[in-house]
């Protein structure tokens, strides 16, 4: 039996805008020195009561910070929009830049301006850099996928990866990562954190995932036009051309393409609008007429965009959370383990929540990206890291406290024994140490007894200070 070939029915896309998210490994404490310097590069801190910055990055569109701060929950809102460099959580930075560059492949040459960039310093020293442009109207669909597709590869893995290049003024960049961070972003490179793949092989950049970029895009296609279930597929997958140079379904079965699309698209808002979410891509596609559309792009803009960030930080940070835990096992150092504890903490209790958005839409779309992301597993399992170090921690102090104890108890059972006062007379004062040569057997184990037992009292009266101190500096250097 011969299953029916899925064809595709080309479509033209009227605009097609694309923000390509990648999350990057900070150095630890670089994070106001990072600010700083976007600052002085002339980026500008989003500031939410700042009116004026709501049409400064997204070419002709723009978005309202109102209907942004109301869109979340209070205690989200704090967190993602705080007032000053000094609060805790999302500090971004944009810049306007509006260049223009193309993109060539085997098959495609896709023209493209270059709108703005965002870098989002965010907690655990996790950076958030975002690429947001717009490729040239009147394009198909297929060229629309194909240039996310790519442009999303940072660096090349496969032979296909390699026919790629961008055009932008007189140069041209054989990878996607030497045009963002020679060209366009030079300033954050020298805050990666490149311990991260220090035991990679051929990883050269701070990965926290991959080295594919999370894309989030808008795809507005002609008004009333028809959007089926593979024009869905496509764009959670991503896919543009085939190696045949033909408009590309990544499956052949009908029925699994069906349960793919039943399960990862919002469809509330069909047959015109359909949001699709996987692990790479969050995109809505759209026939509205243009008023409707240029309401979604603003949304795509701005809340959507922060709630795909939000979940995006959940989902890094508990896999770096997990990675940890797997090296604070091995190694078994107790202060790595407090500090993960503290941390882990610090996250569930400050960052970490199940509603985002009182609004239903918003509420069923976040929650749809945390079952894509696979967020609930992942906190439940850093749950149970959690419960397992404290245990760890329990095992280790008790062993650590049996050995002092047992360090003392053989000096108070021996000094006992011995009596510590046959020498205590002859230390006072002016010591006549001649005094020491006629000493006997059971005085000098004294004498031993005593100098030991002031020194082991001395040092361990040293460490409990030295790790008190520490333990306050690491306390004032928690996220």
């Amino acid at each position: 039996m011969f299953m029916e070939r899925l064809t595709v029915n080309e479509k033209k896309v009227e605009q097609g805008l694309l923000q390509f998210i990648f999350p990057f490994a900070m150095k630890k404490e670089s994070s106001h020195s990072l600010m700083s310097k976007l600052s002085n590069a002339g980026y500008t801190r989003f500031d939410l009561g700042n009116t004026e910055l709501e049409d400064s990055f997204y070419g002709s569109h723009s978005i309202s910070h109102r209907d942004m701060e109301h869109y979340f929950l209070p205690f989200i809102t704090k967190f993602i929009f705080p007032k000053s460099e000094q609060d805790p959580g999302f500090q971004r930075f944009s810049k306007s830049l509006n260049v223009s560059a193309e993109l060539k492949t085997h098959d495609v040459s896709v023209p493209f301006t270059l709108l703005s960039v965002d870098v989002t310093v965010c907690p655990f020293q996790l950076g958030l850099l975002t690429i947001r442009t717009k490729i040239r109207d009147g394009c198909t669909y297929s060229e629309a996928l194909e240039f996310a597709s790519r442009f999303r590869v940072l660096e090349d893995r496969t032979s296909r990866d390699k026919k790629c290049e961008i055009l932008f003024g007189e140069k041209t960049y054989s990878q996607v990562d030497d045009f963002l961070f020679e060209a366009m972003v030079p300033e954050i490179t020298p805050f990666f954190d490149y311990d991260v793949v220090s035991d990679s092989h051929f990883e050269t950049l701070p990965y926290f995932v991959d080295e594919r970029i999370y894309v989030q895009g808008m795809f507005v296609l002609e008004e009333g036009a028809e959007i089926e279930s593979a024009d869905l597929f496509r764009a959670g997958q991503l896919d543009g051309f085939g190696s045949d140079g033909q408009p590309k379904v990544g499956c052949s079965s009908r029925d699994y393409l069906e349960r793919y699309v039943a399960d990862q698209c919002y469809d509330r808002w069909a047959p015109g609008t359909f949001y699709v979410s996987d692990q790479h891509s969050f995109c809505c596609v759209t026939s509205e007429d243009r008023e409707t559309t240029n309401e979604l792009v603003r949304q795509m803009y701005g809340e959507y965009y922060y709630g795909l960030l939000i979940n995006l930080f959940y989902k890094i940070v508990l896999l770096k959370f997990s990675n940890d835990y797997s090296r604070v096992k091995l190694e078994q150092e107790d202060e790595k383990i407090e500090d993960l504890i503290r941390a882990i903490n610090h996250f569930t209790s400050k960052y970490y929540f199940i509603e985002l958005a009182p609004q239903t839409q918003g509420r069923e779309i976040f929650t749809q990206l945390r079952h894509v992301f696979g967020t609930r597993a992942l906190y439940e399992d850093v749950k149970d890291n959690l419960a397992s170090l404290f245990q760890f921690q329990d095992k280790f102090s008790s062993k650590r406290d049996s050995h002092l104890l047992t360090i003392l108890t053989l000096y108070t059972v021996v000094g006992g024994i011995y009596g510590m006062n046959q020498v205590i007379e002859d230390l006072k004062g002016n010591i006549d140490w001649s005094k020491m040569s006629s000493y006997s057997l059971f005085q000098y184990i004294a004498l031993f007894v005593t100098f030991t037992g002031l020194f082991v009292g001395g040092v361990m009266t040293v460490a409990s200070l030295v790790k008190w101190y520490k333990e306050k500096q690491r306390q004032k250097k928690a996220v």
